[in-house]
């Protein structure tokens, strides 16, 4: 294990937090609030412990996959920590651990929340909960990888660990040409987005602080009712770029590039239009034959099912108040999630094409013993360490899910509420179900149940394997 290397990865992370922690300073000074003198004091105290961290660089560049995942983990873990304290130190979250859930649910870009009254809030700490889902969604040390070349071609470990999705390729033959790439395609979609919004006559406040959420596919509202009291072309905005986010950015990529067909050759990309137009379809069946209004009916299960889908957690009405049919197909696309290379949460798309494919492959094995099926994807052949990784994934998530729902069931709710909550933290949703459904909260858990949540939300945007390998001993032997 190269520490040294860690460590002053580790110091830039801290640098660019204080580099963060900027604007929200300067939100605090435009509306005058006093709350900005603690984003000062962070802003600070990170940079000094992040410079004396980078002063001198390692001998040792060399960086594996080992390297790579402990630095990716520890670097989540280390922003959470700093993140939180501007929360509590201002006094607006009193209690420290729920600070640490509420920045955490930012960065991963989950949205669940502890507040119960949100308006509450000054500006800069609202600006603040809204900005880290914009960090958290593209992935920090993307954005630093993007601007430092910190360890020439091993690199690609930092970024094939905090890249969604089964598999990560390069956009372009340099790694740091890939990281800005990513970058400016997610800053240009946000621009878009904020400007829309500006159009429809929503405040420049509130068309930042919804835009940072739609980017990251966050959801953090800064409204007690999220985004029920907007304007139906505000919804309808946030509800094109909640879909557009959740779309894997190689599709983007290579539309810039001019290579159409290739891009909607994509078979990930097709499925999840599938996927999203099959569920858009089934709920507004369901609610009109509840209710009619048909028209109605169809804008807000697009909404809600690019929300869930997307796991950014935007709300326009409680779906927990309807039908049984419509919210069982909000759990399904919940735990499918977004396509891989997104800002999006789940299980991917990705990851559920293979499923299928593997499932269908055995199937067709046991009919024919002496055939022999190559699994395929966009025309290539799937390599056998990515099926055995999804597999494992899979197998992962399972445990880690089902051991999370026993220890929040602690705390004696009811079985709707603990399964959701697990799944809306895991999957990166934010909003579950029941009683932390869009009109409650995460506030009433106890601090074990919390710990559990935050480390499903860490876990969920991080593909599992980094969180673990942290609690794994041999991780840690030098070699």
């Amino acid at each position: 294990m190269n520490f040294s290397i860690i460590v002053y990865i580790l110091g830039w992370v801290l640098r660019f937090q204080g580099f963060f922690m900027i604007f929200p300073l300067i939100t605090s000074v435009i509306y005058q609030e006093h709350e900005g003198i603690w984003f000062f004091i962070c802003i600070v105290g990170c940079v000094l412990a992040g410079t004396l961290m980078t002063r001198k660089r390692p001998k040792n560049n060399m960086f594996y996959a080992r390297e790579g995942f402990v630095t990716v983990a520890l670097s989540w873990v280390l922003l959470s920590l700093t993140g939180a304290l501007p929360f509590t130190l201002s006094g607006e979250i009193p209690s420290y651990i729920d600070a640490l859930f509420e920045i955490i649910s930012g960065f991963t870009t989950t949205g669940s929340s502890i507040l119960r009254d949100v308006e509450a809030m000054s500006h800069g700490m609202l600006f603040w909960r809204s900005f880290s889902h914009w960090v958290g969604g593209m992935g920090v040390l993307v954005f630093i990888l993007a601007i430092l070349p910190l360890a020439g071609g091993q690199i690609m470990y930092l970024m094939r660990t905090e890249s969604p999705g089964p598999t990560f390729g390069k956009l372009v033959p340099k790694l740091q040409q890939s990281a800005m790439m990513l970058y400016i395609i997610y800053f240009v979609m946000t621009l878009i987005q904020i400007v829309l919004l500006l159009i429809g006559k929503m405040p420049l406040f509130d068309a930042l602080c919804t835009a940072f959420g739609t980017a990251g596919t966050g959801g953090f509202g800064i409204k007690a009712d999220c985004m029920g009291s907007y304007s139906t072309y505000l919804q309808a905005v946030t509800t094109i770029f909640m879909f557009l986010f959740g779309v894997n950015f190689n599709f983007y990529f290579l539309i810039v590039i001019r290579q159409i067909k290739g891009a909607f050759r994509m078979e990930e990309v097709r499925w999840y239009f599938i996927i999203f137009a099959a569920a858009v379809l089934g709920i507004t069946i369901n609610l009109t034959a509840e209710s009619g209004n048909l028209l109605y009916n169809f804008h807000h299960a697009a909404f809600t099912v690019s929300s869930v889908m997307t796991t950014t957690g935007f709300s326009t009405v409680d779906f927990n108040l309807w039908p049984g049919f419509s919210r069982t197909i909000l759990v399904i696309v919940m735990v499918i999630g977004a396509c891989a290379g997104s800002t999006g949460g789940g299980i991917k798309v990705s990851r559920c094409i293979i499923y299928i494919k593997s499932a269908a492959r055995e199937l067709s094995t046991l009919i024919h013993p002496r055939s022999v099926k190559v699994l395929k994807s966009d025309g290539k052949p799937i390599e056998r360490t990515v099926i055995r990784s999804v597999s494992v994934f899979l197998v992962c998530y399972l445990c880690i899910f089902t051991v999370s729902v026993l220890l929040v069931s602690l705390d004696g709710f009811d079985l709707v509420t603990n399964f959701t909550a697990v799944a809306a933290t895991f999957n990166n949703i934010g909003p579950g179900l029941e009683m932390v459904g869009p009109a409650g909260n995460f506030s009433m858990f106890s601090p074990l149940s919390k710990f559990v949540l935050m480390f499903d939300m860490l876990a969920g945007r991080l593909e599992i394997f980094p969180m673990l390998l942290l609690f794994t001993p041999s991780t840690w032997r030098r070699h």
